[in-house]
Parts: structure tokens; C-alpha cells; sequence
């Protein structure tokens, strides 16, 4: 399943609930979910810890919208709109958290 988020950790609970909830799969930082792929924050420990279960991508263009591009933690890909098709396209169920 991909699981996409697209706002704040530091915000709204959509992260929390996915990261609680979802047995695995793959997680889109999309929006300003992508605040939770940055190195050195509040998130990075909950998202390191959500890498054994999930494949962790983040929208790029976002990041670059945003200024934080050189900031990503290590072991979160990074995909362009392309590969945000491409993600939903090979799964087959897709759920968006709000």
C-alpha cells in the first residue's frame, strides 16, 4: 500500500496516525509532509524508526518549494512528479492521511 501525508508532523497527527496504524508498505512525504524527511527535527527519530517497516519517499519538488532540499535525512528517497505516478501506479491501493 502507498501511504501518502501531506501535512506538517509538527502540525496535524497524520503521520503519527499512519506511522501507528499501517503495518508497512511504502510512505510519500508530499506537501508540507515533507518537513518530517529533515535531518536534525523532532520527526527524524519517529520517521528512522518507521524505515524498518516502510520504504520513506519525499516529493523533491516540494522539498525545493519549501528551501529545504539539502536537509533530507539519510535512507529517504527522494522522487520527482514522475516518480510520484510511478508509486501509485505499482501499488495497488493508495491511502491518502489526513
Amino acid at each position: 500500500m502507498l501511504h501518502i501525508v501531506n501535512k506538517s508532523h509538527l502540525e496535524r497527527s497524520a503521520l503519527d496516525a499512519c506511522l501507528r496504524i499501517a503495518t508497512g508498505g511504502t510512505l510519500l512525504l508530499i506537501e508540507d509532509g515533507v518537513y518530517a524527511a529533515l535531518a536534525g527535527t523532532p520527526g527524524e527519530a519517529k520517521l528512522r524508526d518507521a524505515m524498518a517497516r516502510f520504504k520513506v519517499c519525499a516529493l523533491a519538488p516540494d522539498l525545493e518549494a519549501r528551501g529545504v532540499a539539502d536537509r533530507v535525512m539519510e535512507g529517504v528517497a527522494l522522487v520527482d512528479y514522475g516518480g510520484f505516478v510511478d508509486l501509485v501506479a505499482s501499488h495497488p491501493t493508495c491511502q491518502s492521511w489526513l
